[in-house]
């Protein structure tokens, strides 16, 4: 039951990497209107960075959270399912 209930604590990658994503767009926002519209730039880095994640299945940010916390992309499980079920 223990196992059971930290499982189900755990976030899937994509909501920490839309969590994360949300965050730092709202900051860069925020930091446009007040300090300079240079900080859209980031707003930018961040939208790429969303499209190689939909691409390619990756993108820096889950490789760093993949590695360092327990998430688990529910892409991966899904393909490691299919092959295991063939």
């Amino acid at each position: 039951m223990n196992q059971q209930s930290e499982s189900e604590s755990k976030w899937p990658l994509e909501r920490a990497l839309f969590l994360m994503a949300g965050t730092i767009t709202i900051l860069s926002a925020v930091l446009a209107a007040v300090f300079s519209p240079w900080f859209l730039l980031l707003t930018g880095f961040v939208g790429v960075n969303q499209l190689i994640y939909v691409a390619v299945g990756a993108c820096p940010a889950s490789l760093i959270l993949g590695r360092t916390c327990s998430l688990k992309s529910s892409y991966v499980e899904n393909a490691a399912a299919t092959r295991s079920a063939q």
